[in-house]
């Protein structure tokens, strides 16, 4: 039977470079003095499978590359090669060249051969070079040559029935599935394959290495108890099958002289209860890898399409929530009670949908550590990063539209911020720098850190650069005020331009971005003690909590993240500043008062602020009060795009519609307030 492959080549590609990202961060979290064997047997999994896939779907330049690199780790995790910082660099080097050559097979990208040429030539020099491990090393060939038949214990065994298939796929199946645990082959008078395999992985796993080569329909896999299995055997050897290009995993892990004998005496504590071999639990605790999956991959576009439908749903809902405002309680109480069933279970569902778009914040922060360490060791410092809260949630169009703008504040902190080892000793510092990335949910917003522990900003500097831009400051701006400069287009203190920073294109896109995303940035600064660069996001830009106000004949929508209050104040209350407006004190605070009617141009119903409502906002940590004739309510609603459908509209971040059928405009309150201003 024939199954055709291109069917399986996204499926490769993204597990590809899923292994790809989980390598780098393995190696970037090595100990070289001392590597944990699990995490060198992660990083060479990781390449066997790549190779495993490339071959099968005739990517011989992946192979190829992929195949040395497998050969010299695994040399590094049997014990014949002490793992250096040379060889980390070179394993990075060739994650990123196979990462260029999986673009140039998916996307049509260009691929440079001659640096895929310079890369294998690094690892083969590296791979014939080989370092004697010293003598305590031998211990650790001897961890794993016990531990491959003795220590681990298997929970699961399963019988695997295959159709017919060459010696070559046999072998193949069987180098694969070993990763997965202890594989046998048993003894079948038909022509199909039938393999044993005792492990702690799900039928899931084991069912998609098989689907690289079989139909998984053809598969018949059955759980058995471990004792009706029979003991392990080797699997055949590559010369025994003339097949050369996957290594069985029992030759990775050659038994030490002498030992035979007790590995085949001790075989059969593997089939004894959890509860007679406790130093085994230990060891199987580890990996996170024995819980079985439970995802699967979904495109964007049908989750976006979902979210829209959801939408149109939250719309109706309001709609019928607001036909039935008028009924009789008593007359219509099964009615009423089935739409407010109806709310929850609407505002329910959204959620629930809304969350399938949340990403973690990790998808982000695993991109810096390789950032972070190649420009550390570029620039000449030392540098520690740190990341808290990885496991945060945001919105995937905003995951994805947050990371240029981290990346350009990383590299600020690290060329700007951190100084020299040799500065840091001076001042009493370690060498070694510390830069810190996190990510919190405060209320309906995701608060995102960047951190050093540098020299600070230089308010004179700032100053004086901000006098020769052409910039009105004064020197009685305050500090916070001082730090917003660097976000003026072209603004940069470095005395030189270089490849990484100088030319002042970055901050003030920074700032534009996060601004465009309805978001704020601030900053805090300490000369010599480091600065904190803070983004405060939307969790997402889907649907918000909003508040309905009413001035004129017109209806807006607040959002509500921004609302602290509503009040009605008295006329003692409202203070008139000359030329600057009016103001109105709340608890022994004067704030500025804004009447959104002079705004908008609308014509309201009362134009003294004690006859209407007063709403206190807060944005970037001011507060101001926003004059409106009336509230209408809370609701949640639907975010519709007018930019992309009409133009920018000053004041307006999007519109939405109401449950009458009418459109109600959602204010941008920080604009509202800058204007005001």
């Amino acid at each position: 039977m024939t199954i055709d492959m291109s069917q399986f080549f996204q499926v490769f590609f993204d597990e590809a470079e899923e292994l790809l990202a989980e390598k780098e961060k393995l190696l970037l979290g090595v100990d070289i003095s001392s590597p944990d064997p699990e995490d060198l047997n992660a990083i060479f999994r990781a390449a066997h499978s790549i190779k495993g896939g490339a071959s099968t779907f005739g990517l011989t330049d992946m192979t190829e590359v992929t195949h040395i690199l497998e050969s010299l780790l695994d040399k590094i995790r049997k014990g014949e090669m002490a793992l250096t910082g040379e060889h980390v660099d070179a394993f990075l080097i060739a994650k990123d060249i196979l990462k260029m050559q999986l673009d140039g097979h998916r996307l049509g990208t260009p691929v440079d051969q001659d640096a895929v040429a310079d890369v294998r030539m690094l690892l083969q020099s590296l791979s014939q070079d080989a370092v004697p491990v010293a003598a305590p090393t031998a211990s650790f060939i001897s961890h794993h040559s016990e531990m491959d038949h003795v220590d681990v214990v298997f929970k699961t065994a399963y019988k695997i029935e295959m159709p017919e298939v060459s010696e070559a796929d046999a072998a193949a199946i069987m180098s694969e599935l070993g990763l997965l645990g202890a594989i046998s082959r048993l003894d079948n008078n038909g022509k199909n394959v039938v393999l044993a395999l005792r492990t702690n992985e799900s039928k899931d796993d084991i069912i998609s290495i098989c689907s690289f080569i079989l139909n998984p329909d053809t598969l018949k896999i059955t759980e058995e108890q471990i004792a009706n299995l029979p003991a392990s055997k080797a699997a055949p050897t590559d010369d025994d099958l003339g097949y050369g290009f996957f290594e069985p995993l029992e030759s990775m892990f050659p038994p030490e002289e002498g030992k035979a004998d007790a590995v085949v005496e001790k075989t059969p504590e593997i089939v004894l209860p959890e509860k007679q071999a406790p130093h085994a639990e230990k060891k199987v605790e580890k990996p996170a890898a024995s819980q079985e999956s439970s995802t699967i991959r979904v495109g964007i576009e049908k989750v976006d399409q979902l979210i829209n439908l959801i939408g149109e749903l939250v719309i109706t809902q309001a709609m019928l929530e607001q036909r039935t405002q008028d009924l009789d309680p008593i007359a219509n109480e099964r009615l009423l009670s089935s739409v407010a069933h109806l709310t929850r279970n609407t505002r329910d569902l959204q959620e629930a949908v809304m969350s399938i778009r949340m990403m973690p914040m990790d998808y982000v922060f695993s991109r810096f550590p390789r950032m972070v360490r190649d420009l550390a060791s570029k620039l000449g410092k030392k540098v520690e990063f740190v990341t808290y809260g990885a496991s945060t949630e945001l919105d995937k169009g905003l995951i994805e539209r947050i990371v240029d703008p981290l990346t350009h504040l990383v590299r600020n902190s690290i060329d700007h911020g951190i100084e020299m080892p040799a500065a840091r000793a001076l001042t009493g510092k370690s060498e070694t720098g510390k830069l810190s990335l996190s990510a919190v949910h405060q209320g309906g917003n995701i608060v995102i850190e960047v951190s050093d522990d540098g020299g600070g900003l230089h308010r004179e500097k700032i100053l004086a650069k901000a006098r020769q831009n052409g910039l009105a400051v004064s020197d009685s701006m305050s500090d916070s005020e001082v730090w917003l400069l660097i976000f003026a287009p072209g603004f940069s203190t470095a005395e030189t331009v270089t490849d990484v920073s100088g030319r002042g294109v970055g901050m003030d896109v920074v700032k534009r971005n996060i601004t465009a995303m309805g978001g704020v940035v601030d900053i805090r600064s300490a000369m010599g003690y480091g600065t904190t660069i803070t983004i405060s996001l939307p969790l997402t830009l889907a649907i918000l909590d909003g508040m309905s106000i009413k001035f004129g004949n017109e209806i807006y929508i607040l959002p509500l993240g921004f609302v602290m209050e509503s009040l009605q104040p008295a006329k003692a209350d409202i203070k008139e500043i000359s030329g600057k407006g009016r103001v109105v004190k709340v608890r022994d605070e004067y704030l500025p008062l804004v009447p959104l009617y002079e705004y908008f141009d609308i014509e309201p119903k009362y134009t003294d602020p004690s006859d209407g409502i007063v709403v206190i906002v807060e944005v970037d940590g001011k507060k101001a009060a926003l004059f409106v004739d009336d509230l209408v309510g809370q609701q949640q609603v639907v975010v519709k795009n007018i930019e992309s459908n009409y133009k920018k509209v000053p004041g307006i971040s999007g519109a939405t519609i109401l449950g009458d059928g009418g459109v109600a405009l959602i204010l941008d309150v920080a604009a509202v307030l800058r204007t005001a201003r």
